[in-house]
């Protein structure tokens, strides 16, 4: 993907900012400075999407705010920008050569600016990427963007009442010489948009930690194809979870090898296709040993049955939310603790990071702590909910930061205690009884789940914004709820006819305006006549399902 156009010049890794000609930011001491200083950490679509928002703001626009961001990697994307699985443990990012989108593009994309006309509906990762640089560039965000910088620790400054940043740059540009020195600088405003599909969450399955040790396992965000020597040394492997990347690597080995392959997942009934070939049974409940001469081991589900002859797995097991630069082991009041928080009611006075879930947030975005910790409205976290569209999400979010940063006062902290607390209690009452998880972690692990609540929450908050996005237009449309809802059917109609060879055909020209229709009713008329193509082929859709909602998949 080297190829792809970039209007970067390669060796650029810092630019100067607009509204900041030296290129410098966070340097304001003055606790009353009219020029108030923002640090977005990310430069991933989080992170863009503050960046584009921020523009539109009228402080922006009249000097009275700057910004950056922070990116650790040499260009934008986040999960989007490819990298070998060997270039860091754990890779940067779990891209495999096999991914395209789990939602249509039409729903995906950032509003008001689509996907180009005849664009795959399920696009690779490559032509998401460029859409997210022809984003940037479209808004001119790369000013704002500082590449291999990785951020170190944020620390609250009680004295400046800002935040202090600690960055290092992780690659020197070409022609200049200097140490990978530490500098910090100070915020008014820090958005958190660092990604959370990282730090891989490994089950605390009986046995499994053997089978890593020795070389018989892995997690599938260092997956990347098929042609890895565990892979195709194997003769049997097993893949375990049902999320969007598990279901796709189970799908890339069964059709692009001839090994045997077994899917487990929660729920799973035992079934035998391709002649025995590919199985599907339920989760897995102990990893028995592991025949090293022979090469294959044996696990045990949890219907009593056993499966024998496995000589790799593949953990597609989820990933964790993970704050290193607000974790800092040697401080004596970290911002974020690593923890189960405490059984509500009351909320907790400090801001607990359980790798599932971060809390107290108001709205998913702000931390409700002290009163003598720091504003709630100088910090907020960009892009924890998950099972969601998260683009247009991300957006409805920044929106709300700003807001509340130009304004704190706008912020009930009282309601939104409120707020979490029935929300504690309307979760911890759906959940059946379980000996697999205490009950604090089985809320943690549904706290950032919405799926079909993620239309109301963008809709509340761009209520909450006010103003023009309080209007019915910038309410989520109907037909992007409809496609959301029947998107496993979408993608299986979309696959058979890519396999058919004629998915081209069916969007060339889509999105061009030029049937008389604005370009995204043309995309919305495509989908319905795929799904009244699949009624009128009979085409045999099988139920969707990416698995249990209990973490990042």
């Amino acid at each position: 993907m080297s190829d792809l156009p970039n209007p970067l010049v390669d060796s650029q890794t810092t630019a100067p900012l607009e509204n900041n000609p030296d290129g410098k930011t966070g340097v304001t001491d003055n606790v009353d400075s009219p020029v108030k200083d923002i640090c977005i950490i990310g430069g991933g679509p989080s992170g863009l999407a503050a960046l584009r928002i921020l523009h539109d703001h009228p402080l922006y626009k009249a000097g009275r705010w700057r910004a950056v961001a922070y990116e650790a990697r040499e260009d934008l994307g986040g999960i989007w920008l490819p990298a070998p699985a060997d270039t860091a443990d754990p890779p940067f990012t779990p891209l495999y050569d096999s991914l395209t989108t789990n939602i249509v593009h039409p729903t995906m994309g950032y509003p008001g600016f689509p996907f180009p006309p005849s664009t795959p509906l399920h696009p690779p990762a490559s032509t998401v990427l460029k859409y997210l640089r022809d984003y940037a560039a479209h808004f001119n965000l790369y000013p704002h963007l500082q590449f291999n910088t990785l951020v170190q620790s944020v620390k609250w400054d009680k004295s400046r009442k800002k935040w202090q940043v600690t960055v290092r740059k992780t690659k020197i540009a070409p022609g200049l010489s200097g140490e990978y020195a530490d500098e910090t600088l100070y915020y008014d405003l820090v958005v958190v948009a660092n990604g959370h599909y990282r730090l891989p969450r490994y089950p605390s399955t009986p046995g499994l930690k053997a089978w890593l040790d020795s070389g018989h396992a892995t997690h599938s965000v260092y997956y990347r194809n098929t042609s890895h020597p565990s892979i195709t040394n194997a003769r049997t492997i097993l893949v375990v979870g049902a999320g969007p990347s598990g279901l796709d690597i189970s799908s890339d080995l069964r059709t692009g090898t001839s090994k045997n392959v077994v899917h487990s997942f929660s729920g799973a009934k035992n079934e035998d296709l391709d002649g025995g070939r590919f199985k599907t049974r339920p989760r897995v409940k102990e990893f028995l040993s592991f025949d090293a001469a022979k090469g294959e081991g044996t696990v045990l589900f949890e219907d009593g049955t056993t499966e024998s002859g496995i000589s790799y797995c593949i953990l597609a097991t989820g990933y964790q939310d993970s704050f290193p630069f607000l974790e800092p082991p040697s401080s004596d009041s970290p911002p974020v603790e690593v923890g189960i928080p405490p059984a509500v009611p009351p909320l907790p006075p400090k801001l607990y990071n359980s790798t599932y879930h971060l809390f107290p947030l108001a709205k998913h975005i702000w931390p409700l702590v002290r009163p003598d910790s720091f504003p709630p409205s100088s910090l907020a976290f960009l892009g924890l909910p998950f099972r969601v569209i998260p683009f247009p999400l991300v957006e409805a979010q920044s929106r709300a930061i700003f807001k509340v940063f130009e304004d704190p006062s706008s912020l009930d902290v009282a309601r939104e205690a409120v707020e979490i607390v029935s929300r504690y209690e309307e979760i911890s009452k759906s959940l059946p009884p379980s000996d697999l998880y205490p009950r604090e972690i089985a809320i943690a692990q549904l706290w950032h789940f919405l799926d079909e609540e993620q239309f109301d929450y963008c809709d509340a908050l761009h209520e909450f914004v006010g103003g023009e996005y309080a209007k019915p237009e910038w309410k989520v449309p109907g037909w992007v709820k409809e496609f959301y809802e029947k998107k496993f059917v979408i993608r299986q109609v979309w696959r058979e006819l890519v396999k058919r060879g004629v998915a081209d055909d069916w969007v060339r020209g889509v999105g061009e305006g030029k049937s008389g229709k604005d370009g995204m009713t043309e995309w919305v008329d495509l989908m319905r006549k795929m799904l009244k193509w699949a009624e009128d082929e009979k085409l045999v859709i099988e139920a969707g399902s990416w698995g249990s909602p209990k973490t990042r998949l």
